[in-house]
Parts: C-alpha cells; sequence; structure tokens
C-alpha cells in the first residue's frame, strides 16, 4: 500500500449471473442525460445490461438471451454507443442494437474476443481457429469478411483496434502480440510480431492488452504473471496509413505483483493501470514521474487482495467516471469500485 493515501473501495456488486463472468464493457457514449451503462456476458450464455439509477443504485435493465448456446466469452459497444457485439464458444458473433436484430459469422471455432475500429466501420473478432477476422459494416448493419488475419500458430485470445489508428493488435497462446496494418489497399498484413526472444515479449500465453488514451503506449498481460508496456514512435496524427506501425518497443516490465495468471489489464483515461489476475487479486499502477528515473518506469499504487472469491477475468475503467473501475470474476460476480485518495501525486 502506497503511503495509505490511496483505496479501492467496493462500492456495488451486481449480481444475476448463474454462471462466471468472462468480459465487461462500459458503453463509450450512453446518451445525453444517461448515467453509465456496463454490459457483462458469462458462461451462462446471456448478456446482462446494467444502468445507474438517478439514486446511485445499480440495476440490471435488459438481460439478451437465447441467441448464444454456449458462453459469451466476449462483448463490446461500437463507438456510438448504440451497438453492442458479443463472441460466443458457439462459434458465432452477434450484434445487438437497442431494437434487436444480430448477424452470424464465419469462425470455425470459439469466438473469444470482439473489438470496433475507432470509426465503426470495421469489426475484429478473433478466435481457437488461430485467426483474427476484420469485419466490415454495411449499410442496413450487414457485415462483410474483409479480411482473415492467419500467422498465430496457437489459439488468438484478444482482438484490440488502436484507439486513433486503423491498426489492430492481436495476442495469443503462442505468447506473441502482433500488430496488424492496412497497406492503403484494403489488404491487411502483419507488419510486427512481439516475442520474447526479439523484443522482450512474454514467454507464456498472452491473455489481454490495453492502450492508453493517447494511443502511444499499449499495456499486455500474460500467463507468465507479468505485465509489459510498449511504446511506440509512430505518427499518430496520421491514421490513414500504414507506415510507422511496425515501431512498438517494449519499455518496461511489471514482476512480482502477481502470484498467478494475469487475464487482464486496463489503462484509464487517467492514465492509471489496473490488472486482474488470478490470484484472486487487483493491481492498479501510474508512471513514475521522479525526474532520477532515466526511462520512464511504473509503479504499483495499491494491490487490492481478495478483491473476488475466484480468478478475476476482466477490469475496466469507466470512461465518464475515471475513478470508477469495474471487475468480473469466476465467482459469478460483477464488481464496482471506488478509486479514493491522491493516487497520481
Amino acid at each position: 500500500m502506497d503511503g495509505g493515501a490511496s483505496e479501492l473501495r467496493e462500492a456495488h456488486r451486481l449480481t444475476g449471473h448463474g454462471d462466471r463472468v468472462w468480459a465487461l464493457a462500459w458503453n463509450p457514449a450512453p446518451g445525453p442525460g444517461s448515467g453509465p451503462v456496463l454490459a457483462s456476458c458469462s458462461g451462462d450464455k446471456t448478456v446482462r445490461i446494467w444502468k445507474r439509477a438517478p439514486d446511485g443504485a445499480w440495476q440490471c435493465s435488459d438481460v439478451l438471451e437465447d441467441t448464444h448456446n454456449r458462453t459469451v466469452r466476449s462483448c463490446a459497444w461500437s463507438p456510438n454507443g448504440k451497438m453492442l457485439a458479443t463472441g460466443s464458444f458457439d462459434a458465432t458473433t452477434a450484434v445487438w442494437e437497442y431494437k434487436g436484430g444480430d448477424f452470424e459469422c464465419g469462425h470455425e471455432n470459439e469466438v473469444k474476443s470482439v473489438s470496433w475500429s475507432p470509426s465503426g466501420s470495421l469489426l475484429a473478432t478473433c478466435s481457437r481457429d488461430k485467426t483474427a477476422w476484420i469485419w466490415e459494416v454495411l449499410p442496413g448493419n450487414e457485415f462483410e469478411c474483409a479480411s482473415v488475419l492467419t500467422g498465430h500458430t496457437q489459439d488468438v485470445k484478444m482482438v484490440q483496434w488502436h484507439p486513433v489508428l486503423d491498426i489492430l493488435v492481436s495476442v495469443s497462446y503462442d505468447n506473441t502480440i502482433r500488430v496488424w496494418a492496412d497497406d492503403g489497399d484494403d489488404e491487411w498484413h502483419c507488419v510486427q510480431t512481439l516475442t520474447e526472444a526479439n523484443n522482450c515479449g512474454h514467454s507464456s500465453t498472452v491473455w489481454a492488452l490495453s492502450f492508453n488514451f493517447k494511443g502511444d503506449r499499449m499495456v499486455t498481460c500474460s500467463d507468465d504473471q507479468t505485465l509489459k508496456i510498449w511504446d511506440t514512435s509512430a505518427d499518430l496524427s496520421q491514421p490513414k496509413t500504414g507506415e510507422g506501425h511496425e515501431s512498438w518497443q517494449h519499455l518496461s516490465t511489471l514482476t512480482g505483483y502477481h502470484g498467478r495468471t494475469i487475464f487482464s489489464a486496463h489503462w484509464s483515461s487517467e492514465d492509471i493501470i489496473a490488472s486482474g489476475a488470478g490470484d484472486d487479486a487487483i493491481c492498479l499502477f501510474t508512471e513514475e514521474k521522479s525526474t532520477m528515473v532515466e526511462r520512464p518506469s511504473y509503479r504499483l499504487i495499491l494491490k487490492k487482495e481478495k478483491a473476488h472469491v475466484m480468478d478475476i477475468n476482466s477490469v475496466r475503467w469507466c470512461p465518464q467516471d475515471p475513478r470508477l473501475l469495474a471487475s468480473a470474476s469466476d465467482d459469478g460476480m460483477v464488481k464496482l469500485w471506488e478509486l479514493r485518495g491522491n493516487v497520481l501525486d
């Protein structure tokens, strides 16, 4: 604990799922006058939508069910907040609008992750079949496969679009991180592979990644019980070209903070990294601002032991309230945490 100044206080418990909760997604644009909206997906084959009432209480407003017939592994809101994509072990992806409607996609195996591009015009999915797919959103909310990305040699655990650029990053059971870019002719290629041998990468399965708000840093987490921070020298003002996107470099390794696999990491708009792991703990980190340090390094703000009674699968900061953190666990629970104190001093 860092001087006792910071505290992660449990504010709410959201109960209702009948199985482990795999993933969480905050709606980036819940609409004028609306409070934060959170989606959670579970082994119980459902997605739940949670909303904060005017009195501050949280309620489940919708249960999305009867579409997936196996575990719902991933969920992601479109940038305009109007559509929710879900990926399931039943090998389908569904897209939900408030008025309903879905589509199926072509993975042959379990879908592990879904992510929307910054413009909302592309949707990425990935699967145990070692591929990632990029889908183009057509008029009438039709979806067409624009590219199938091959190169990983094992199960792809997560795909995530860069917050500014049309760059996709995938992480895998094969211990690698791959960066994908469009060559300008709608052909997608792997422009960089981050490995243990060549780039100080991970030595075991990479479970998740998250970008910082600006998009010049990335954090990845792994079965090797480390978090790794990556930095890019790409020109973020040039979103349309594939130039320079192979420029991610290892900056820092955070090790010794979790005692088991780190399943989730998420970067807040205030530059705080949250991690959740198989040791049932949540850790928070921030960049060390000391002038004594030659290169950027990160320090632990606090560690919340026994945040859940089982593995933590997902941690997500709320975009509307950057001190509000949601966590999801094998214990079937979603918890909301308030970060208090002078954490950035």
